[in-house]
């Protein structure tokens, strides 16, 4: 799967190169306030790109953080695209300022992807989770429980990049995808999963345990 062992994620080297192309351009220029604005923007945009490794939990019925962020909504939601009726979803919010490479909730086979476009809401927003442009991923573990996790784009946040496709098998802590600047991921649990999270707390994509399933 892409960007593994990469400090810097591969989709942030075009913004990287253009801006660091364009502060040498003012700098030859001599334009040395606008030079200092992009070399910061540059630095900035290699910051906002970062790729850190992370020390993924052990414990099978596990379920990780998909992202860096903080949680904005735990509770029972109607979900009929998969789950036929209610489910527990936990949203984290990622603001332009946490790692933005998304990763694998649970060890399990892909069945089932979609993608939908729809509007640019700030994904803080209880609405983002029905309205946004949205990717979600269906995965299945190997005792056939299912999970559902939805990248959401938000204000700024226009590309949403997702690796796996279906009968991809994606292991607990695998670097899966991203988006692009600022935005959210929603996990829908099955009813009976352990809840392990509640508003406000802080999560590391890859290590923090958002829960358990039964």
């Amino acid at each position: 799967m892409r960007n593994a062992n990469q400090p810097v994620a591969q989709e942030g080297y075009p913004f990287i190169g253009l801006f660091a192309f364009v502060t040498l351009v003012f700098a030859l220029l001599g334009w040395g306030f606008l030079a200092v604005v992009l070399l910061a923007l540059t630095l900035f945009t290699v910051y906002f790109f970062r790729n850190p490794e992370r020390i993924v939990p052990q414990g099978e019925d596990l379920v990780v953080a998909p992202a860096d962020g903080e949680v904005i909504f735990v509770g029972e939601v109607d979900e009929d695209r998969y789950f036929d009726g209610r489910a527990q979803k936990i949203s984290i919010f990622m603001s332009v300022f946490n790692v933005h490479v998304n990763r694998v909730p649970l060890s399990g086979k892909v069945v089932d992807m979609f993608y939908r476009r729809g509007e640019f809401f700030n994904a803080s927003l209880d609405k983002a989770s029905d309205q946004n442009e949205q990717a979600g991923i269906l995965l299945e573990d190997d005792k056939g429980r299912k999970i559902l996790f939805v990248q959401i784009a938000g204000l700024i946040a226009r590309r949403i990049v997702t690796y796996p496709v279906v009968g991809d098998l994606l292991k607990v802590g695998q670097r899966y995808g991203l988006i692009r600047f600022g935005s959210r991921v929603d996990v829908y649990l099955p009813l009976d999963a352990e809840v392990d999270v509640v508003l406000g707390d802080k999560t590391v994509a890859g290590e923090s345990v958002l829960g358990s399933l039964r």
